[in-house]
């Protein structure tokens, strides 16, 4: 297992950049489920976690504080951990070498690397 600060440059800004697309496309499902006056408790959840998520990566390796608490930060974790079987589903459904699979290995590399992150918050 590498250290935080051990990941190189392009995994650091690769997994920002997923972060931030995985906000984007939250927040859009947000949106949409608004206007169709669906549940959206989950969508809400989870884009809590990945914001806490971005917050937590930035505040490692850009040292950019974040205002989030240990609750919340053990909250987003757990949020987090139960998002990778899906992804993971459908990066074994994705064809190899096509842009999809690319951006669900990001997308899982990131959110491991999220939760190695908080891990060595809670630990400090």
């Amino acid at each position: 297992m590498t250290t935080m600060e051990d990941v190189s440059n392009v995994d650091k800004l690769e997994s920002i950049k997923s972060l931030q697309s995985t906000i984007s496309k939250l927040e859009n499902a947000l949106s949409q489920m608004t206007q169709n006056g669906a549940n959206t408790t989950l969508v809400k959840k989870r884009l809590k976690a990945v914001y806490i998520g971005l917050a937590v990566l930035e505040n490692i390796w850009n040292q950019k504080p974040h205002p989030y608490t240990r609750e919340e930060l053990a909250e987003a974790r757990n949020v987090i951990t139960g998002l990778s079987p899906t992804i993971e589903n459908s990066y074994a459904k994705s064809k190899t070498g096509s842009p999809q699979r690319t951006l669900l290995e990001r997308r899982m590399k990131a959110l491991e690397l999220t939760i190695q992150a908080i891990d060595d918050l809670s630990t400090k």
